[in-house]
Protein backbone atom coordinates (compact mmCIF):
# COMPACT_ATOMS: atom_id res chain seq x y z
CA UNK A 1 0.00 0.00 0.00
CA UNK A 2 1.66 3.40 -1.09
CA UNK A 3 1.60 5.88 1.97
CA UNK A 4 -0.51 9.02 0.79
CA UNK A 5 -0.16 10.86 3.65
CA UNK A 6 2.10 14.63 3.38
CA UNK A 7 2.34 15.29 6.66
CA UNK A 8 4.17 13.67 9.82
CA UNK A 9 1.27 12.82 12.60
CA UNK A 10 2.25 12.32 16.20
CA UNK A 11 1.05 10.27 18.63
CA UNK A 12 -0.82 12.73 21.20
CA UNK A 13 -3.85 11.80 23.16
CA UNK A 14 -5.90 14.73 25.10
CA UNK A 15 -9.89 14.92 25.62
CA UNK A 16 -11.38 16.86 23.02
CA UNK A 17 -14.61 18.84 22.28
CA UNK A 18 -16.34 18.27 18.98
CA UNK A 19 -19.09 20.36 18.07
CA UNK A 20 -21.92 20.42 14.95
CA UNK A 21 -24.48 23.26 15.63
CA UNK A 22 -25.93 21.61 18.93
CA UNK A 23 -24.42 18.18 19.02
CA UNK A 24 -21.38 18.32 21.67
CA UNK A 25 -19.36 14.89 21.38
CA UNK A 26 -16.77 14.01 24.12
CA UNK A 27 -13.50 12.47 22.24
CA UNK A 28 -9.99 11.56 22.59
CA UNK A 29 -7.70 12.72 20.28
CA UNK A 30 -5.30 9.89 19.48
CA UNK A 31 -2.62 11.44 17.15
CA UNK A 32 -2.47 14.63 15.10
CA UNK A 33 -0.64 16.31 12.43
CA UNK A 34 -0.22 19.76 10.42
CA UNK A 35 -3.14 18.72 8.31
CA UNK A 36 -5.57 16.68 10.64
CA UNK A 37 -6.23 14.65 13.10
CA UNK A 38 -7.71 11.20 14.89
CA UNK A 39 -9.52 11.00 17.98
CA UNK A 40 -11.86 8.34 18.88
CA UNK A 41 -15.70 8.59 20.48
CA UNK A 42 -18.47 5.98 21.66
CA UNK A 43 -20.96 9.32 20.75
CA UNK A 44 -19.29 9.50 17.20
CA UNK A 45 -22.74 8.25 15.63
CA UNK A 46 -24.01 11.84 16.74
CA UNK A 47 -21.55 13.46 13.87
CA UNK A 48 -23.22 14.42 10.30
CA UNK A 49 -19.83 13.49 7.86
CA UNK A 50 -21.33 16.19 5.54
CA UNK A 51 -21.04 19.27 8.40
CA UNK A 52 -18.27 21.09 9.66
CA UNK A 53 -16.75 20.36 12.87
CA UNK A 54 -15.47 22.65 15.81
CA UNK A 55 -12.75 20.78 17.60
CA UNK A 56 -10.78 21.92 20.68
CA UNK A 57 -8.46 20.47 23.16
CA UNK A 58 -6.02 21.99 25.54
CA UNK A 59 -2.34 21.09 26.12
CA UNK A 60 -1.36 19.02 28.96
CA UNK A 61 -0.09 21.06 31.97
CA UNK A 62 -1.02 24.63 30.23
CA UNK A 63 -3.71 26.59 29.46
CA UNK A 64 -3.23 26.60 25.48
CA UNK A 65 -6.10 25.51 23.79
CA UNK A 66 -5.67 25.07 19.96
CA UNK A 67 -9.39 25.64 18.42
CA UNK A 68 -9.98 24.61 14.67
CA UNK A 69 -12.71 23.62 12.30
CA UNK A 70 -12.34 20.82 10.57
CA UNK A 71 -14.31 18.09 8.02
CA UNK A 72 -14.54 14.95 9.19
CA UNK A 73 -12.85 12.31 6.18
CA UNK A 74 -13.78 9.15 7.88
CA UNK A 75 -15.91 8.23 10.51
CA UNK A 76 -15.71 4.68 11.43
CA UNK A 77 -16.58 1.74 14.45
CA UNK A 78 -16.11 5.21 16.72
CA UNK A 79 -12.95 6.39 14.91
CA UNK A 80 -13.07 9.93 13.77
CA UNK A 81 -10.53 11.66 11.42
CA UNK A 82 -10.68 14.85 10.86
CA UNK A 83 -8.96 16.97 7.88
CA UNK A 84 -8.29 20.58 9.41
CA UNK A 85 -10.18 23.39 6.91
CA UNK A 86 -9.21 26.86 9.15
CA UNK A 87 -7.23 27.07 12.00
CA UNK A 88 -6.48 30.42 14.18
CA UNK A 89 -2.49 31.67 13.73
CA UNK A 90 -2.28 30.77 17.84
CA UNK A 91 -3.73 27.46 17.67
CA UNK A 92 -1.47 26.69 14.62
CA UNK A 93 1.39 28.54 16.20
CA UNK A 94 0.71 25.97 18.82
CA UNK A 95 0.37 22.89 17.02
CA UNK A 96 3.45 23.29 14.57
CA UNK A 97 5.10 23.56 18.10
CA UNK A 98 3.62 20.53 19.38
CA UNK A 99 4.63 18.45 16.24
CA UNK A 100 8.12 19.98 16.21
CA UNK A 101 8.97 18.85 19.27
CA UNK A 102 7.69 15.54 18.82
CA UNK A 103 8.89 14.62 15.30
CA UNK A 104 12.10 14.72 16.39
CA UNK A 105 13.45 15.52 12.60
CA UNK A 106 14.04 19.50 11.68
CA UNK A 107 14.03 18.59 7.38
CA UNK A 108 10.21 16.15 8.06
CA UNK A 109 8.92 19.30 9.88
CA UNK A 110 10.00 21.66 7.25
CA UNK A 111 8.93 19.75 4.62
CA UNK A 112 5.52 19.29 6.27
CA UNK A 113 5.41 23.09 6.84
CA UNK A 114 6.14 23.69 2.74
CA UNK A 115 3.15 21.29 2.25
CA UNK A 116 1.04 22.82 4.53
CA UNK A 117 1.68 26.19 2.63
CA UNK A 118 1.31 24.86 -1.31
CA UNK A 119 -2.46 23.47 -0.10
CA UNK A 120 -4.17 26.62 -1.43
CA UNK A 121 -2.90 25.69 -5.07
CA UNK A 122 -4.87 22.97 -4.71
CA UNK A 123 -8.05 24.07 -3.60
Amino acid sequence: MIERRRFSRIVYQAQATLTQESTEVTALVCDLSLHGLLATSEQSDQLDTDKQVDVEFSLAGSDVTIQLVGNIVGLNNNVIRVSIDHIDIESIGHLKRLVELNVGDDDLLHRDIEHLSDLGEYT
